[in-house]
């Protein structure tokens, strides 16, 4: 189903307790009679494979879940390959912990619950996945630029959710130029753009090639100098010198000192409300 027409959007409900899941889906029914719940997961892997087969506007992900917890679910969900037909989910977050919820989420890019699900706030999300559904669709315009990316939200959630393993950015990249190895500055990079085998590591300089897929880059690299706007593309911040659309609509990210354009997915768009 194409989230271009979203007047019966559709969502996946994961959480691990199962009186949870309910008492959430009896409070949606009575906020959102009109959301259809296509599924309901135990654990984020079921989640992010129940994503992956149902294609729904609206993913609910309990934080804390075994396997994969809400905001490792949510990173494999990012990196689900989109099309004219799909583009990746708005995300929820269900949260018992209110530290988690009101400085991060407050981005705008997704947005949580609290254990128990009250309705007046469940009715604020509401509202909130309504608007952004409706900017996908076309049927709003955007109200100004994005305040943030999906991979920052990620980022800031996962130091939150387990303090010692907040991430330390890559500083350097390790390429193959022609038969040599080079060790390229990350901060002198302008775009990362991945094949099937791949990675093209673009300087204004030099053309490298790593085998390190852009899923596993999304991780490593600080996401407040680098937005993934393809799933297979990741963009200086700094090195965007503007915006344009091709005949077909599509957005497409010009690159200081460069003639290449990157094509930005339905997925991204977002980052550039406003432009």
């Amino acid at each position: 189903m194409s989230t271009t027409a979203p007047t019966a959007p559709r969502a996946v409900l994961a959480d691990d307790e199962r009186l949870m899941r309910e008492q959430l889906r009896s409070r949606i029914a009575e906020v959102w009679p009109e959301l259809q719940i296509v599924g309901e997961a135990k654990n984020g892997l079921e989640a992010v494979e129940m994503t992956r087969e149902l294609r729904p506007d609206l993913v609910f992900l309990d934080i804390r879940m075994p396997g994969l917890t809400g905001v490792e679910a949510a990173r494999q969900i990012a990196q689900l390959p989109d099309d004219d037909e799909w583009a990746v989910p708005e995300i929820v977050f269900i949260t018992a912990y209110d530290q988690y919820a009101v400085e991060a989420f407050e981005q705008g890019v997704c947005d949580y619950v609290l254990k128990p699900a009250e309705r007046e706030r469940l009715a604020v999300t509401v509202e909130r996945i309504r608007q952004r559904l409706a900017q996908r669709s076309g049927e709003v315009e955007p109200e100004g630029p994005s305040q943030g990316t999906l991979q920052q939200l990620l980022h800031n959630l996962s130091a939150r959710v387990n303090p010692q393993a907040a991430p330390r950015y890559l500083q350097w990249i390790q390429a193959s130029v022609g038969q040599a190895i080079q060790m390229i500055p990350v901060e002198d990079v302008l775009f990362f753009i991945s094949d099937e085998k791949y990675t093209r590591v673009q300087t204004a300089t030099v053309e490298a090639l790593i085998r390190k897929p852009i899923k596993e880059l999304v991780d490593e690299l600080d996401p407040a100098l680098f937005w993934q706007i393809h799933r297979s593309t990741l963009v200086n911040v700094k090195a965007i010198n503007g915006i344009t659309r091709d005949f077909r609509g599509r957005q497409l990210v010009g690159v200081r000192g460069l003639d290449e354009k990157l094509e930005v997915s339905r997925s991204y768009t977002h980052l550039f409300k406003g432009m």
